[in-house]
């Protein structure tokens, strides 16, 4: 990160009660991968979702954002560490880290001196897992539109440039390291509608959008959503694909 912009600062409270949690099975894949389980490094942590999916199969594990209100509103976790700090400067030592990973946040990075961190603090054979997802899916064609609708048309000039990366899964950002092949994963919810508007409510382009103008870009849509949803305690699926992207650190893994 080159200056860090807090796009999340203002809903941070919200993020951490709205955000969806990642699939279990993607913690475990990468931890069968790591060549130990002694530490990981959960980059850009924000409210702590990774990091406490990483808690699971690592002895401890470095939480960091450079966002304060962020670090404040995250879950304490036993065997999680939670710390302010920008992604060029990991509070861990040389080659200890068995595992980086970056949710949803890669594409606010600047590269380079990222990538000089992570050849710091990866160990031998290390990993680095980076992923992102975009659009939400509810399988009901008209919730589908309008949600779209909202994405692209109401806050379209909102989105930071940053945002095209997500949609196009990282494929243009230049990754360190050997690519691994990578299974299919994604996450699923299963929320009511105040629960998908409080999620809807953590975008970076509605908070840029209310502090802007002053209007809530989500007024009218909730309305519409409404019309369509039913009965708007009912739960509905909601599914985000995950875009993945694994690489590995030269080297033999210790115990090898």
């Amino acid at each position: 990160m080159t200056s860090f912009t807090d796009h999340f600062a203002p809903v941070a409270a919200d993020y951490g009660r709205h955000r969806p949690g990642y699939p279990p099975a993607l913690f475990a894949w990468l931890a069968s991968l790591a060549p130990h389980q002694a530490l990981a490094w959960d980059c850009a942590t924000g409210t702590g979702q990774a990091a406490r999916g990483l808690a699971e199969h690592f002895q401890r594990v470095l939480a960091t954002d450079a966002s304060n209100a962020q670090i404040r509103a995250a879950e304490a976790v036993p065997g999680v560490d939670y710390r302010v700090a920008p992604a060029t400067e990991c509070p861990a030592d040389d080659g200890s880290v068995a595992l980086v990973t970056v949710a949803q946040a890669l594409h606010w990075f600047n590269g380079d001196p990222f990538h000089r961190e992570l050849r710091r603090v990866l160990s031998p054979a290390g990993l680095l897992a980076a992923w992102s997802y975009g659009r939400l899916e509810t399988g009901e064609p008209a919730l589908d539109a309008l949600l779209r609708a909202l994405h692209d048309e109401t806050l379209g000039p909102w989105w930071p440039s940053e945002r095209r990366h997500v949609l196009n899964g990282y494929r243009d950002l230049a990754l360190p390291f050997e690519p691994l092949e990578t299974p299919d994963f994604a996450m699923h919810c299963h929320w009511n509608l105040p629960q998908l508007l409080g999620y809807l409510s953590t975008w970076s382009a509605v908070a840029r959008c209310r502090q802007a103008t002053g209007q809530d870009p989500l007024a009218d849509l909730a309305a519409a959503l409404a019309a369509r949803w039913g009965d708007p305690e009912q739960s509905r699926t909601v599914r985000w694909p995950l875009s993945l992207r694994v690489t590995r650190a030269s080297g033999a893994p210790a115990h090898a």
